[in-house]
This record gives structure tokens, sequence and C-alpha cells, in this order.
């Protein structure tokens, strides 16, 4: 009887603490030694260069908060280990436990606060159009009667039809798996334009056979904060990430890792991106904040 009772305890005690740790992320840390970081395999701010490495902007700004996590717990190691996640996937997997955070291509917006937490923006996004040279394809109007590819789990044809001079347009949505999968449908003709974020659309061009071929045209559809996701109700986890986003800010660190990222040649083939650091983002820079989509305005 004895030891049934101590088994009980046991398990309870055990329940008892992966209960706190479920909204405790640093003490998950630092009793496992190990963190999990959720990365993107064919994103803008994130990719796969295969054989399990991820590289990218936000990648490597990922692996940067979590060293100077572990030195605040005072860790003499801490071991990372990379989940790749889709825009479908991201957030339940966050939120179960399996990811501790996300550091990929998320916009932070309303709904999504329901359901998740951000840090501050580190990337300000605009969703732009993606087409070949030669499709005549110039702005908004022109996409009337066209194929248009996005990625499933992503808000950007949805923004297009919001936008005002999408009025009376007809076109045909087709979607890809990952973003990858969107561009070769662009790459192959079965869609004749590819609507996402620019550094998505920026990236997939300079990572093509064919660079020159591709071009960005249009307005900018939607001006959209992009953060690193964590879990919500940790508030503790959440200090440590914004932090260290402000020390990297600081010290110069994030420009220079933006840089390295965006306007110098990249792997796997050297080829540089070419996206200059916009306005939008060195403003979230200078004021650092976790503002939803919702309170940009569209430009």
């Amino acid at each position: 009887m004895k030891k049934q009772l101590l088994a009980i305890a046991v398990t309870a005690l055990a329940a008892g603490t992966v209960f706190a740790q479920a909204n405790d992320t640093l003490a998950k840390i630092k009793s496992s030694g190990s963190v999990t970081l959720g990365v993107r395999e064919s994103s803008g701010l994130g990719y796969t260069l295969g054989n399990g490495k991820y590289v990218g902007f936000h990648t490597e700004m990922g692996e940067r908060i979590l060293k100077d996590i572990q030195k605040q717990l005072g860790l003499t190691a801490l071991e990372v280990k990379y989940q790749p996640l889709t825009s479908q996937n991201r957030i339940p997997l966050v939120q179960n436990g399996t990811v501790d955070i996300e550091c990929g291509s998320t916009t932070n917006n309303t709904a999504r606060q329901k359901d998740a937490a951000f840090a501050f923006t580190t990337y300000v996004e605009e969703v732009r159009i993606a087409t070949r040279g030669n499709s005549g394809i110039q702005s908004i109007k022109d996409l009337n009667g066209k194929t248009i590819v996005t990625t499933t789990g992503t808000t950007s044809v949805q923004t297009l039809r919001k936008n005002k001079r999408a009025d009376g347009l007809t076109f045909k949505e087709v979607m890809g798996k990952d973003h990858a999968d969107s561009f070769l449908m662009l790459e192959t003709g079965r869609a004749d334009a590819f609507i996402m974020d620019g550094s998505i659309l920026a990236a997939n061009i300079s990572k093509s056979k064919t660079p020159n071929d591709y071009k960005i045209v249009g307005e900018v559809l939607s001006v959209e904060p992009i953060a690193c996701m964590m879990r919500k109700d940790d508030p503790a986890f959440k200090k440590a990430v914004d932090d260290s986003i402000v020390r990297q800010i600081k010290d110069g660190s994030l420009t220079k890792l933006y840089d390295k990222w965006f306007m110098q040649p990249i792997p796997p083939n050297n080829v540089k991106v070419g996206l200059p650091l916009s306005a939008a983002t060195k403003d979230a820079w200078a004021h650092p904040n976790d503002k939803p989509m919702e309170a940009y305005d569209a430009k």
C-alpha cells in the first residue's frame, strides 16, 4: 500500500512539474539542458541547406537569442534542436510544447495572438506579387483572369481580395504545400503570379536557376510585422527573448546580420537577395514593440 501511495505521489509530482513547465519555458530549458527552435525550410527569413542544416536571418537571430538565454540561465551547454515547420503546423506545435520558440516568417496579427505570444518585431514585411518577366503583369489589375499561387496556411490571397484595387477581378487560386512548391508552380507555368511576403519572393527568385527571368511587381498589398512566436502566458520567457532582441539591436549585431543575409551572396548558390533594410523595419527596431498587423497602416 505504501509503495502504491509513493508511486502515486511521484506520478503526481512529475505531472505537477510538467504542468508547471508548460508555461515556464525557462524552467523547462534549464532542467532539460535543451531547447527546440522552430525553423522554416523555404522562407525568405530562414531555409534549409539540407542534412539538417538551417540558416537565414531569422534562424541565426533565433540561435543568438538562445545563446543569450543560455547565459542568463547559467548553463555551460545548451542543446538546440531544430524542428522544421510549415505554415499549417507552426501554431499547433508551439502550443503543444513540441517547439519552444519559432523564428520563421510568421506575421503577428490579432487572430494569432489568441493562440500564441509574439516577441518584438524583427522584420516588417511587404506582401507583393512575383511573376515571370514576360508575363505582362505589372499591377493588381493585370491579375484578372490569371492563375495565382500562394502557400497553404498563409493569408496572402485573402489580403489581395480585401484590396480595393482588386474589386471586380476574377482569378483562379492554387495552393503550394510550402513556399518552394508555390514558386515551382510559377517556374513551371502552372501559375502566372505568386503572391507572398517580399522577402520570400526575393529569396526564391535568387535561388532559382534563372533569377533574371522573374520580377517583383505591383502595389504593396499589406505591411506585416514578422516576429518570433512562443507559447502564451509565459512572461518570463517572452522578456528573455525580447531582451536579447533589444541587445542585438543596440549593439548593431542585428544590422550586421541583416546585411549578411540580404545584401551579401548567400548559400547555396552564392547569389545576393538584394533587399535593403526598409524604413518600416528600421522604425520597428528603433521603437521595439509587439504590435499586431492591424496596428499598421498599409502603404
